[in-house]
C-alpha cells in the first residue's frame, strides 16, 4: 500500500496510507479534482488532495486561539474524515482548497434590480462567480413587465424573460472554474405580469439554455388553485395589481409545461420565508441552480455531504446504523464547514460580507438508498420514509447542536440579533446547518448512492482500459442473492433484461425484490412523501427528482404539486420519463386511436397502400465508384457541435468533388465512429457519381438532442455540421477562397468564433425531455436526479 508523507514547518511528519478508493473514483478525482501541470499531468494523488484541503481548513482554527498543535489534530481529523469518503466537501472545496483561486462555495443568489445599472452589475457578478466554479440564482421577480413604462428613455422595458436570455448569453461564454459552463436558476413570482412567457420560455431548446427555471408560488396562489378562484397579478414597479388570473388555469399551465419538458418547478416561496431564521435582513426570493439552498441576496453557502452507507454496524444477524459514529462525523463535519466560511476567496465583496453575516452551512446526506438495503426496508413504504425522517433528524439534531457548541467558543452568528433564533433563545453559530443537495461527482466518489434519492439501477457500466465498458453489479446484491441462496449464473443478465431492476425477478425472493427498489420502481407519491420526510428536518431545501412514468399525465403532474404544497415541501421538480419538448408527427395511427372506428378505418387505409404493388423502374446499370488518384487537395474546416468540434476534409480530383473525412473525439467511441461512418458514405456516393446538392438535402437539417451554434448557423448534429461543411467548402470555391475554410468572413459578413464558440444546447432540458444524449466526456448515457443532469459512467455533472 501506498504511503503519503505530510510534512509543514517545524511539525514532524506523519504518515498516512492512500485512501482505498474505486477505479471509477479514482477515474472521477484524476478528471476533475487532482492538480495538473501546465501540459495537463496529475500532479497530485487523492490522498495529497485530501490532505491539500484539510491542511487549509484547519487554517481557520487558528482565528480562535488553536495552537500550531490544535491545527495539526484538526487538520488530521479532517484528512482521516475526507479520506474514508465517510464525508465529503463539495466540488469547489476539494477542487480550491490550498490552490490560487481558493473559492470554496458552490451555491450563490444574486439580486437583479429594476434598473438597467442593477441589471448589469449582476451580469458582472455572476460572470466572475462563474468563473470560480460557482452556480448562480437570481429571482427577477423585481423587474418591471414587458411593456411598461421606462421614465428614463420614456420607452418600454424588455421584460424579466429578455434580460434572462443575456445572462444566458453570458454563461456561454465564461467557463465555469476553467472546466465547465456554469448553471443557473431564474425564478419569477406567479404573480408577475410576464408568469405566463416565462413559463413557456424553454420551448425552444435553444433559448435559455444554461438555466433551470421555477415558478415562485404564494400561498394566495396555491389557495385560490385549492378554492377554484381568481388571484391578482401585480406591476413589480409600483405593487399595483393589473388584472386578475384564474388560478387553476395558470396551474394547468404549469403542470403541463413540466409535463411537457420538465420545467418549470416549483418553488412555495411563502413555505421558505416561514423558515427564514433572517427576517429581519430580508426575505428569500430564489435559490441556487439546483433548487435545495434558499439564499438571500448575495448570500453564498458552502455544502457537504455524510455518506450514510458507512456509518452502519453488522450487530445480532442484522445491520443498523452506528449512531455513535454518525453524531461523530456530524460534529466534525459542521466545524470543518464553519471553517470554510473563514478561509473561502469571495469572488464579490458584498458576497463576503452577507456570507459572514449569517454564516450559513449545507450538511447533507449521501447513500441513504445503500443504507435501506442493508436495513432491508422499502424506499417506497411507510417504514422506508420513517427511516428518512428518522435520519435527518439525527444530522440537524446534533449539527445543530455543534453549532450551537461552536457559538460559546466563536460567538454566534452576527445576524443573531433580531432572528428567530434569538426570539428561541437558542444561540449558533450558523444560521443554516442542514441541506440536502446533489451529490453527482460526490456519491461516484465515495462509490454510494447520491442524496436522499433511491438507487438509480442495481446495474451500470465501469470504464476499463482499453476504452469498453463492463457491467457493474451492486456488491450487496450479489452479496445478499448468495447468502439467502437464489443467486444464479445468469442473474446479471436477468437484471439488465429487467432494466436495471429486482421487482418481478422469478427466483428473487419478494422481500428483497422490495427491499431492492430502483428509481422506477418508486412512484410519484413516495417520491414527494420522501422529500417531504428529509424536508421535516431540515434548514434549507431538499433538492429531488419526482420521476413519473411516460404513461403520466398532467393531473399527475399537479397532485405530485399539490401533495409537495400539503406535506410542507419548499420546492418539487418533475420529470416524466420520455417527455418531449416537441410533437412528434404521427404517421398512420397514433396509439391514442388504436382500437377506435377512425383507427380502423386509418390502419385500413394505410394496409391498401402498402400492398399496391408499384411498375417497376428498369433495372439501372450499378455506379461504380471512381479510383482514387495518388494525389489529391482539399481544405479541412472545424465546426463546432453539440458533441464538440468536428474536423471535416473535403477532397477534390479533376472531375469535382471525391471525398469527405470528418473526425471529432478521440477514436474508438460512439461519436468519432458514427462521424467516420457518415463521411465514408458521403464519399462514396460523391465517387459514384451522386449529385453533390442530393447528399447536403438528405443530411441538412437531421435533428440530434444536442444542437450547437457554428459560424453563425445552427449544427443540429454530426450529419448537418458535414452537410453544412460541403456547403461552405462550394462557397468559398465560388469565392476563390483559397485559405484554409476556418473562418469565413467573405461568406455573407458572418463573423469568425474566435475564441468563443456559441454552443446552445441544454443537457439539463434535453435530459428532461427524456432524450438522454451521450455524456460529453464518455460517451455513455446522462441521466437526470438530484435535480442535475449526472454521468454514472465518468462522473461527468452538469451542477
Amino acid at each position: 500500500m501506498a504511503i503519503v508523507e505530510y510534512t509543514s514547518g517545524a511539525t514532524p511528519p506523519f504518515f498516512e496510507p492512500e485512501p482505498p478508493l474505486s477505479p471509477n473514483a479514482l477515474a472521477v478525482l484524476e478528471k476533475r479534482y487532482l492538480r495538473k501541470d501546465e501540459s495537463g499531468k496529475v500532479v497530485e494523488t487523492p490522498g495529497e488532495m485530501f490532505w491539500r484541503v484539510a491542511w487549509n481548513l484547519a487554517q481557520a482554527e487558528r482565528l480562535y486561539g488553536a495552537s500550531e498543535e490544535q491545527v495539526w489534530v484538526t487538520a488530521r481529523e479532517f484528512y482521516r474524515l475526507m479520506s474514508s469518503t465517510e464525508f465529503l466537501p463539495n466540488s469547489p472545496t476539494l477542487m480550491n482548497a490550498g490552490n490560487e483561486l481558493q473559492q470554496l462555495s458552490a451555491c450563490f443568489v444574486l439580486p437583479v434590480e429594476d434598473s438597467l445599472d442593477g441589471i448589469f452589475e449582476a451580469l458582472k457578478w455572476q460572470a466572475k462567480i462563474h468563473q470560480s466554479g460557482g452556480g448562480t440564482g437570481f429571482g427577477f421577480s423585481r423587474l418591471r413587465p414587458k411593456g411598461d413604462f421606462v421614465k428614463s428613455t420614456m420607452g418600454v422595458a424588455s421584460g424579466p424573460v429578455s434580460f434572462m436570455k443575456i445572462f444566458d448569453a453570458s454563461t456561454q461564454t465564461v467557463k465555469q472554474g476553467g472546466k465547465r459552463r456554469g448553471a443557473n436558476m431564474g425564478i419569477l413570482r406567479v404573480d408577475h405580469p410576464d408568469i405566463l412567457e416565462f413559463i413557456t420560455c424553454k420551448d425552444d431548446l435553444s433559448q435559455v439554455t444554461n438555466f433551470n427555471i421555477s415558478v415562485a408560488a404564494t400561498d394566495k396562489f396555491m389557495e385560490a388553485v385549492r378554492k377554484g378562484t381568481t388571484y391578482e397579478i401585480v406591476n413589480p414597479r409600483n405593487g399595483e395589481p393589473v388584472r386578475q388570473l384564474d388560478a387553476r388555469g395558470m396551474f394547468d399551465k404549469i403542470a403541463h409545461q413540466a409535463w411537457k419538458n420538465g420545467e418549470p418547478g416549483l418553488f412555495f416561496i411563502d413555505t421558505t420565508n416561514k423558515t427564514n431564521p433572517c427576517p429581519h435582513i430580508t426575505d428569500f426570493e430564489a435559490t441556487n441552480p439546483c433548487g435545495e439552498q434558499p439564499l438571500l441576496p448575495f448570500e453564498s453557502c458552502n455544502l457537504g455531504s455524510v455518506d450514510l452507507d458507512k456509518h452502519v454496524v453488522h450487530t445480532g444477524g442484522k445491520w443498523d446504523v452506528d449512531w455513535k459514529k454518525l453524531e461523530h462525523t456530524v460534529r466534525t463535519s459542521v466545524r470543518l464547514l464553519d471553517d470554510v466560511i473563514d478561509m473561502n476567496q469571495y469572488p464579490v465583496p458584498q458576497i463576503e460580507e452577507m456570507t459572514k453575516l449569517t454564516r450559513k452551512i449545507g450538511l447533507g446526506v449521501m447513500g441513504f438508498a445503500r443504507l435501506l438495503f442493508k436495513l432491508r426496508v422499502a424506499y417506497d413504504s411507510a417504514e422506508g420514509v420513517e427511516w428518512g425522517r428518522k435520519v435527518m433528524k439525527f444530522v440537524h439534531d446534533m449539527g445543530m447542536d455543534e453549532s450551537r457548541r461552536l457559538a460559546e467558543v466563536r460567538g454566534v452568528y452576527p445576524a443573531w440579533k433580531g432572528s428567530r433564533h434569538e426570539k428561541l433563545g437558542l444561540r449558533v453559530r450558523n444560521s443554516y446547518v442542514t441541506t440536502v443537495a446533489p451529490t453527482g461527482t460526490l456519491s461516484m466518489i465515495a462509490d454510494t448512492s447520491g442524496g436522499c434519492e433511491p438507487e438509480f439501477s442495481l446495474i451500470w457500466y465501469k470504464n476499463v482500459m482499453d476504452g469498453t465498458h463492463l457491467p457493474y453489479v451492486l456488491d450487496y446484491f450479489i452479496e445478499v442473492a448468495k447468502r439467502e441462496g437464489w443467486w444464479r449464473e445468469d442473474l446479471i443478465g436477468k437484471i439488465v433484461d429487467n432494466g436495471g431492476r429486482a421487482r418481478g425477478l422469478k427466483g428473487v425472493s419478494e422481500a428483497w425484490q422490495r427491499a431492492f427498489a430502483v428509481s422506477f420502481d418508486v412512484s410519484p407519491e413516495w417520491h414527494v412523501r420522501m422529500q417531504a420526510a428529509f424536508q421535516e428536518h431540515c434548514d434549507a431545501a431538499v433538492s429531488k427528482t419526482i420521476n413519473l412514468p411516460a404513461s403520466a399525465t398532467k393531473e399527475d403532474v399537479k397532485q405530485a404539486y399539490l401533495l409537495a404544497y400539503e406535506l410542507g415541501c419548499k420546492g418539487i421538480t418533475v420529470y416524466r420519463d420520455q417527455s418531449r419538448t416537441d410533437q412528434v408527427l404521427n404517421v398512420g395511427v397514433s396509439e391514442k386511436e388504436k382500437g377506435t372506428e377512425k383507427g380502423r378505418e386509418a390502419a385500413g387505409v394505410v394496409r391498401e397502400v402498402r400492398i399496391e404493388a408499384p411498375k417497376e423502374p428498369p433495372t439501372p446499370a450499378p455506379l461504380k465508384p471512381r479510383p482514387r488518384p495518388d494525389v489529391i487537395t482539399g481544405r479541412t474546416q472545424k465546426i463546432m457541435t453539440g458533441y464538440g468540434a468536428v474536423y471535416v476534409t473535403v477532397n477534390e480530383d479533376e472531375q469535382g468533388l471525391f471525398e469527405i473525412f470528418a473526425q471529432s473525439g478521440r477514436g474508438g467511441g460512439y461519436t468519432a465512429s458514427f462521424t467516420e461512418a457518415v463521411a465514408r458514405l458521403v464519399s462514396l456516393c460523391l465517387r459514384s457519381g451522386i449529385p453533390v446538392d442530393e447528399i447536403i438535402d438528405q443530411l441538412e437539417g437531421i435533428r440530434s438532442p444536442r444542437i450547437a451554434y457554428d459560424h453563425g448557423e445552427h449544427i443540429l448534429s454530426m450529419p448537418d455540421a458535414i452537410a453544412k461543411a460541403v456547403k461552405r467548402h462550394i462557397g468559398a470555391q465560388a469565392l476563390g477562397v483559397q485559405k484554409p475554410v476556418e473562418a469565413f468572413e467573405e461568406l455573407g459578413g458572418i463573423e469568425p468564433d474566435s475564441e468563443v464558440e456559441k454552443e446552445t444546447r441544454d443537457d439539463r432540458a434535453i435530459v428532461r425531455a427524456g432524450l438522454n444524449p451521450e455524456c460529453p466526456e464518455c460517451g455513455r448515457v446522462l441521466v437526470f436526479e438530484e435535480g442535475c443532469v449526472r454521468c454514472h459512467s465518468c462522473g461527468y455533472s452538469e451542477c
